[in-house]
């Protein structure tokens, strides 16, 4: 019997776990790994056992897991941010990995090159550093006549401390006359005040980061976002399900299958080369952008994947 592990950085209850693992949920990352193994011949509790744990609930939670993950000597552990990478990376250099998100994976030493990873890792992308400068653009499209973007992150958990996307942002607003203001949170609480800082002169608009933090916390931030009224552009679809104005990030392709796969038969994690995104996806709630009193322009609206009303 082998063992397929898995590491996510949300909480066994959260609706999106739960929505992941549902049966016959072949579009999410989990249901998705789950029903492309089965193609492959690989059948749960048949000849191998998938095991999932969560570091929902700070440092201590998540070494527990990972802990937990390598007593139990799977083949291979699906990781799902770059911080529960580097944590299982920490952990283990023999044990295959495969990242299902990360970013800038070179950057943050987790292989040596895209092409030729070397070491037990290998996996997919989810976003490049230039994605910064579209957010700005798109956000800005759909709010002319803002002053400033404020930007928001948690730095212990986004992408070199928030400058991995920073740098594309604030390159993009100087361009296009914005000012930039960074707004860090490390905790919850942090949430709503941080949102609440740009609903005062001069007109701003918000992007959130690629963050596995904010993913967990994406109730509040959207909840927030509406309270105060701040426009806010998104990188996952999975802020839109939460009520959110404007999304733009990678289409979510269940690949992790194909080299969970072919690892279980014997190829080495560090010679298949990590993925980047194929398309990318911009979603637009128009009946969101009615309550913040926006008339989304045509222009943009026309470029949109997805119209939700």
């Amino acid at each position: 019997m082998r063992i397929v592990a898995s590491l996510t950085s949300l909480s066994l209850d959260d609706e999106l776990t739960r929505r992941n693992m549902s049966d016959g949920n072949t579009t999410s990352r989990l249901g998705g790994l789950i029903a492309g193994l089965k193609q492959r011949g690989w059948v749960e509790g048949v000849n191998y056992r998938f095991e999932i744990r969560s570091t929902f609930g700070g440092p201590d939670k998540l070494k527990s897991a990972v802990q937990e993950l390598i007593g139990l000597k799977p083949d291979v552990i699906l990781t799902g941010s770059t911080i529960e990478t580097a944590a299982m990376l920490g952990a283990t250099r023999t044990i295959p990995i495969v990242f299902a998100t990360a970013n800038d994976p070179v950057g943050n030493g987790f292989v040596d090159s895209l092409a030729r990873p070397g070491g037990n890792v290998t996996g997919f992308t989810s976003s490049t550093a230039e994605m910064g400068g579209k957010w700005l653009q798109l956000i800005k499209e759909a709010v002319p006549d803002i002053a400033r973007v404020g930007v928001l992150y948690n730095p212990a958990t986004t992408p070199r401390a928030g400058r991995f996307f920073l740098d594309s942002v604030e390159q993009e607003a100087a361009a296009a006359g914005v000012g930039v203001v960074p707004a860090p949170v490390s905790a919850p609480a942090d949430i709503d005040a941080a949102i609440g800082r740009f609903a005062e002169p001069p007109k701003a608009a918000m992007i959130s980061l690629v963050d596995s933090f904010l993913v967990v916390n994406r109730q509040a931030i959207v909840a927030a976002a509406a309270k105060y009224r701040v426009p806010m552009i998104y990188p996952f679809h999975y802020f839109m399900d939460a009520g959110g104005l404007m999304s733009y990030g990678p289409t979510l392709e269940v690949r992790s299958a194909d080299y969970v796969d072919l690892i279980l038969r014997g190829t080495k994690a560090g010679d298949l080369p990590v993925q980047s995104p194929r398309k990318y996806e911009l979603l637009i709630n128009r009946t969101v952008a009615r309550t913040l009193g926006l008339t989304i322009p045509f222009t943009l609206l026309a470029r949109a994947d997805e119209i939700r009303e």
